[in-house]
């Protein structure tokens, strides 16, 4: 398949969902309160997916994003109430939003140096971690979520009359875009990706790159947590139930490789608004969210036999 073809197979196929939609319910889909749902919800998931990306060109995954996400917001809202009481204002918010940004670092640290100290698989590791965060976010008050009432700026608030969720998330998009391309970090991510020992042997420092991947998904996966939290004004120990499977459909299907090497921040991006307008879809054309995962993993397992045929047409040609 040749490679500009290949680039724009996603971005086409969002066009074509927008237009199919748009056809189908003119009156539901294309209103601005729709999109600017479609656009806050990509914000969570797509701030995600970014640093998904970095793991994945890396050869790596993480399958423990989605416990991440419930543990940060279980942790930050527990720091606001503990400091600010029952119904936190001022510091106390900000103080529980640095706390979940920072739990969430330390998570993703852990999952680097558990890869790299202990040599073993990133499925391996991840799918231990993933019960893990998610058994601490239940246990810490007995599966039931913590209200923060007050605390809805990420959500609700706006500058210039966008929403913030969408400002940071447009912020995060160009940081890692400029991370990815522009940077010995991005240039090493590649690199490991595409060989390992080979990266290795040229002098890049691999353990310590994987920790900084793995430490950087991890911070992003907190600011995440806390704009969900904001969303619903508490921490659900649920939250991020399944989100590994938008977000690494949205890595893939964006053109990044499971085999590592290869992938961009645009083309996540593309791919994390087409799994939110195909989930927004089939909810206004009543279809149910059972029959939506059915959707997602035949989008996964296509996205994915694309790739291996575009690389096997590469080997033989």
């Amino acid at each position: 398949m040749n490679k500009f073809l290949r680039q724009m197979l996603p971005f086409g196929s969002l066009v074509l969902i927008i237009c199919v939609l748009s056809a189908l319910r003119p009156d539901s889909f294309l209103t601005i309160d729709n999109f600017l749902n479609v656009f806050r919800r990509s914000s969570m998931y797509g701030i995600i997916a970014i640093g998904m990306t970095s793991v994945i060109i890396s050869a790596g995954i993480d399958l423990s994003v989605g416990s991440m996400m419930a543990l940060c917001g279980m942790l930050g809202a527990a720091v606001m109430v503990g400091v600010g009481g029952a119904d936190p204002h001022g510091m106390s918010l900000i103080a529980g939003t640095v706390a979940g940004v920072i739990a969430g670092t330390g998570c993703g640290f852990l999952n680097g140096l558990l890869i790299t100290k202990l040599r073993l698989q990133p499925f391996i590791v991840t799918l231990g971690t993933m019960s893990f965060f998610r058994g601490i976010a239940l246990v810490m008050k007995d599966g039931q979520p913590i209200n923060v009432p007050s605390y809805k700026y990420l959500s609700e608030g706006a500058l210039l009359h966008i929403p913030v969720s969408i400002i940071i998330f447009a912020v995060i998009i160009i940081a890692a875009g400029f991370i990815l391309k522009y940077t010995r970090l991005g240039r090493y991510t590649y690199a490991i990706g595409s060989n390992r020992e080979a990266a290795f042997h040229a002098g890049v420092n691999v353990d310590r790159n994987l920790v900084c991947i793995y430490t950087f998904t991890g911070f992003l996966v907190g600011i995440a947590a806390m704009i969900a939290t904001s969303r619903t004004i508490s921490a659900q120990p649920t939250a991020g139930l399944g989100a590994e499977l938008d977000i690494i459909a949205a890595v893939v299907i964006g053109g990044a490789s499971l085999a590592g090497g290869q992938g961009t921040v645009t083309g996540t991006i593309i791919g994390t608004f087409l799994i939110s307008f195909l989930r927004n879809g089939c909810t206004l054309l009543g279809i149910s969210t059972n029959a939506q995962l059915i959707v997602i993993g035949m989008i996964i397992v296509l996205a994915v036999a694309v790739d291996q045929l575009a690389r096997a047409k590469t080997r033989t040609s």
